[in-house]
This record gives C-alpha cells, structure tokens and sequence, in this order.
C-alpha cells in the first residue's frame, strides 16, 4: 500500500476541519431558525441570536460534550475560512470584487472563532450573562475607542451589508452550484432550501450592517445588533409574528445549507 505523504495528511486534516466546521455552523442556524419560529408560533422557544442558541445547548444531555464538539467545529471553519481568505482557495482572485469577497470570508473567519471561545467559555462557566457585552454591542464599543472608530464602526456595517448582497444573490442565482458535488436527485430538493436560505441570511446580515452603520452615526454601541436584535425588529412591525416565522425558517433553511455544504461541498484546501 503507498504511503501517505505528510502533505496529502495536511490537506486531509484540513478538509475535515472545514467540513465539520460547515455542520457546526450548520446546527448553530437550526437551533437558531428553529427556537426563533417556536417562538413566533407560541410553542416555547426563543427569539435567540448565536450565542443563545449555543446557550441553549447546554439544557441538552451531554449538553457539555455537544457544545465542546461544535466549538471545536467552529475553529475549524475559522480556520476555513482564513484559508480561503489569505490563500484564495476558491479563486476569488486580486481585483476589486474578488478581494471584497476575501476581506468579508476574513471577517467571518474572526466572528466565527469569537463565537467558538464563548462556547468555550460556557463549558467552563466563564461566560457572562445572556445580556454580556461580548455581541454586537461590545464589538461597536471597542472599535469607537480606537483611532478613527467611528469610520471603523462604518466600515464594518459596510462589510457585513456587501456579506449580505452577496449571500442574496449566491442564493437567487444558485451560485453555490460550482463548488457542490451533488446528484441531481438530491438537487431538486435541497437547492431550493439552499437558495432560500442563502437569501434570508442575506437579508439578515443586510439588517445587522445597518444596525453598525446606525451606531457610528449615532456613536452609540447601543443601537448595534445581531439576529436577536433583528427578530426584536421584526416582531416590532405589522404582521411582525409572520415576518418573524418566515425569517426564521429561512435561517433554520440556511442551517440545512450549511449541514448540505459540510457534506457535499467541494474542499480545495491550496496549501
């Protein structure tokens, strides 16, 4: 039998990361669509951002274990997404749009390993409170301390508003098709979840960039916000319980995306 090369092991080890990584982010958003829609519909759940979610683990048996699991997958899309950011795993290329794209996947990289330590930080009991200020809010916060932390605070609601037209039209147009590797029987069905999906998180990320852009005109970290604060928001408008049910939903889709992407999605790890 031919031996393996110690930088095929590294390629090897580098797409299980990414893929556990996808199905962690992938149960992070079915916790967080599903709490979200049982709440909108009166059945119990909670109108929960990330962190509530993860939260939420805990109440399960071997709530500790799963929660160390999908921190561990979370560092491994961090990691993930820091390769296809600095070495353009996916060909995104040097222009003006391709480094857009990489600057955004780098941004994630960094969100996604603050949201993998406060799982951590909940197995061991060193989180705060649902209300901490380690979210949106506290993000906002320190930007306004350093130089120019307004523009900064700006700069950032830009980011995450080009993330959200992005993710909008991957999923109108199916753009996620050149990187999976499905067959077509599976296609009929999980593509319209998928592009369903992609377009509400875009919509959400739309939302939440607007909330930074709001807090750096204001300079008030308060006016910051993440997915709780945008179901806040939408329960808030007329007919808010159904926009809430259907936001929810298509986050809850965007969780199966992720879970359909740990599986199926090409990995070119370009190391």
């Amino acid at each position: 039998m031919a031996k393996r090369t110690p930088v095929r092991d590294h390629r090897d080890a580098i797409t299980l990361f990414a893929r556990m990584g996808y199905a962690a982010r992938g149960v992070v958003y079915l916790l967080v669509g599903g709490l979200a829609a049982l709440a909108a519909l009166g059945e119990g759940g909670q109108t929960e951002g990330s962190r509530g979610a993860l939260k939420s683990v805990l109440t399960a048996p071997f709530g500790k274990i799963m929660l160390a699991i999908i921190a561990l997958g979370l560092i491994g899309y961090a990691m993930w997404r820091t390769i296809q950011a600095v070495k353009d795993a996916d060909h995104h290329g040097t222009n003006a749009k391709g480094l857009a794209i990489r600057t955004g996947l780098m941004v994630s990289a960094v969100t996604h390993t603050l949201l993998a330590f406060y799982a951590a930080s909940l197995i061991f009991r060193l989180g705060g409170s649902s209300g901490d200020s380690g979210g949106s809010e506290g993000i906002v916060s320190w930007l306004l301390q350093q130089p120019f932390g307004r523009w900064l605070v700006g700069a950032v609601g830009l980011v995450i508003i080009g993330a959200g037209i992005a993710h909008g039209l991957k999923g109108l147009k199916a753009k996620f098709d050149k990187n999976f590797d499905m067959p077509r029987q599976t296609q009929r069905w999980a593509y319209p979840v998928c592009r369903f999906g992609l377009a509400i998180r875009g919509l959400v990320f739309i939302i939440v960039g607007s909330f930074f852009l709001i807090a750096a005109y204001q300079i008030s970290p308060s006016e910051a916000g993440g997915t709780e604060e945008v179901f806040s928001t939408l329960r808030s408008q007329a007919y808010g319980q159904w926009l809430l049910v259907f936001v929810a939903i298509g986050l809850f889709a965007f969780g199966a995306y992720s879970v359909l992407a740990s599986i199926y999605r090409r990995i070119n790890p370009a190391m």
